[in-house]
């Protein structure tokens, strides 16, 4: 199914009671998901974010549209962003399922029409939806903004490409189109000063400063266009502005295209920019939602700048973004409900997706699953994750000069990747335990009166036997090779860590022995003999190997502890 995000703009950043009721018509709409309103006192203006198909999209945005311009009166409308129009700007993004831009340029027109017809406010078409090349740019489409709009609609060349050419004194004029992704990213200054923060965006932003001559007068083109020199930064848009509820300046941007320039880079060059000025970065802020493909650019970069593998898992890269560019300085800054990415996904399901104290609560009610054989599958996750951490930590720890310490962080990095595949691993094992222990009831109930009944019956039987038996003999696999790991950590990682590498090998030891039981109490539901002993065998194997490599973890772990 095609996924289309739509990111409209409203002129209300401050009546919470009116946004709700906006965001009330998008929550009406079955197939379309909200998922982000993001208010600002001092713009005086909200993003919202929603997403689906294509045709209920349309719907939701229309009726969106509807209620803004009956609630917001633009006549009584002040604040710090660029604004024409009670929904000021109403962009269509292709996010998923092989939505296309020209998905979006068709929705995006079909849409501004209904409304332009409909609810009688001018519509102008931008980016790539626009109908003229000179109205591409949402800037050039609401220059003048508000305030000049009842006479730039006297003037033919701004004639609306739907609705009325009269001036809406209460609605004003609203732009839809379709573009990019486009992220919205503040840059936070240890400054009140409003001319400081915009004099560093004219120096980062794409259409930079006025040329001037030697004279100091700006300089024109020979139709009398003002020239500009063009900023540090392309397909990045930047202002200054003061926000008095964060009691600070900030470079207020827009990236439109972020794998041309990214957060972090322009970050950085604030941070610079902002020193030569006696200034100092404090944060930034992330408004309304972000590709997590930008996040983990940012994490990349922050991870190798200082020395660290950047070959690590999502999360960490995240959590390096997070931290770097302190993107919680302002505003609370969650990556689940930030990244785009995690909102979209499918919701996780299972026992993956209980909390600790759920899944606890969950095994201890008086059902038979989940059992031991999720506990040791989840026993052998935990302790894969402290292998992996053990060895995350020694791999930041070593530098980069010598040769040994080289090879060290080589090992190191192999070490945590593997780690993080087990890892992974036995935690959908958590759920196939579980779910092959419900295969057998299910065989179990298969009915039994007539001998074709009773013959099927058994073969499900042991083919759920078969699968019961499969998931915790991986587990003790997947046991046999964390000890190792788990070996390997407690002697490559730091002293510190000594005690987390012996946790690793007492939880593959863990893992292993609990998943061997789930294996001989299945053993019995087999009627081939043979298969039974071909089974213990190669189970006993593997459980030797993990009894070997997790006593030889924690007994490297222990006389570690006991040098420190």
């Amino acid at each position: 199914m095609k996924i289309i995000e739509c990111v409209p703009n409203v002129s209300e950043g401050r009546d919470a009671a009116v946004l709700e009721a906006i965001a009330d018509t998008v929550r009406g709409v079955e197939g379309v998901e909200l998922l982000d309103i993001d208010p600002g006192a001092e713009t005086h203006r909200t993003v919202f974010t929603f997403v689906g198909a294509p045709e209920p999209l349309a719907e939701a945005a229309f009726r969106f549209a509807a209620k803004a311009t009956a609630l917001i009166d633009m006549r009584q409308h002040k604040g710090a962003h660029a604004r024409q129009g009670a929904v000021d700007v109403i962009p269509f993004v292709p996010v998923g399922g092989g939505a296309t831009m020209e998905d979006c340029v068709e929705l995006a027109r079909a849409v501004a029409r209904r409304i332009g017809e409909e609810l009688e406010v001018p519509i102008y078409l931008y980016e790539e939806a626009a109908t003229r090349e000179d109205r591409r740019s949402l800037a050039d489409v609401r220059r003048g903004e508000y305030e000049g709009l009842e006479e730039k609609l006297r003037d033919p060349a701004w004639a609306p490409d739907f609705g009325p050419a009269t001036f809406n004194a209460r609605a004003g004029a609203t732009v839809v189109g379709a573009r990019p992704f486009l992220i919205a990213y503040n840059v936070n200054l240890n400054t009140a000063d409003k001319k400081l923060a915009h004099d560093i965006a004219l120096d980062i932003r794409e259409q930079g400063r006025f040329a001037r001559g030697s004279d100091g007068k700006i300089l024109r083109d020979p139709d009398g266009t003002k020239q500009r020199v063009p900023g540090r930064f392309k397909n990045v848009r930047a202002v200054g502005w003061f926000i008095p509820e964060f009691g600070r300046a900030q470079v207020s941007i827009n990236l439109t295209n972020y794998h041309v320039t990214a957060p972090h880079e322009v970050f950085e060059e604030i941070r610079s920019q902002a020193r030569r000025r006696g200034l100092r970065v404090t944060g930034s802020e992330i408004v309304g939602l972000v590709p997590l493909e930008a996040l983990l650019m940012a994490g990349k970069f922050y991870l190798e700048a200082q020395g660290k593998s950047s070959r690590v898992p999502e999360p960490d890269l995240v959590e390096a973004a997070r931290v770097a560019l302190a993107l919680d300085d302002v505003k609370p800054f969650e990556a689940r409900d930030a990244v785009i990415d995690y909102r979209l996904a499918p919701r996780q399901e299972g026992l993956r997706a209980l909390s600790l104290v759920d899944f606890a609560d969950e095994s201890s009610r008086d059902t038979p699953a989940p059992g031991g054989g999720s506990v040791a599958a989840y026993v052998g996750a935990l302790g894969s994750a402290l292998a992996s951490m053990v060895a995350g930590l020694a791999h930041g720890a070593t530098t980069k000069q010598a040769e040994k310490n080289q090879e060290q962080r080589r090992a190191l990095e192999a070490l945590r990747k593997r780690a993080q595949k087990i890892k992974d691993r036995l935690l959908r094992t958590v759920d196939e335990d579980t779910a092959a222990f419900n295969g057998i009831r299910a065989a179990a109930r298969l009915p039994r009166k007539s001998d074709e009944q009773k013959a099927a019956r058994e073969r499900a039987m042991v083919e759920a036997t078969r699968k019961a038996i499969d998931v915790p003999l991986s587990v003790v696999s997947a046991a046999a090779e964390l000890g190792s790991l788990a070996l390997e950590a407690a002697t490559l990682g730091l002293a510190a860590t000594a005690s987390d590498a012996g946790v690793a090998g007492w939880c593959a030891r863990s893992a292993a022995e609990g998943a061997a039981l789930n294996v001989l109490i299945n053993l019995d539901g087999l009627p081939d003999a043979d298969e039974r002993a071909r089974i213990r065998e190669a189970m006993e194997s593997q459980l030797e190997t993990a009894r070997r490599t997790s006593r030889e973890a924690i007994e490297t772990a222990s006389r570690r502890l006991s040098e420190a």
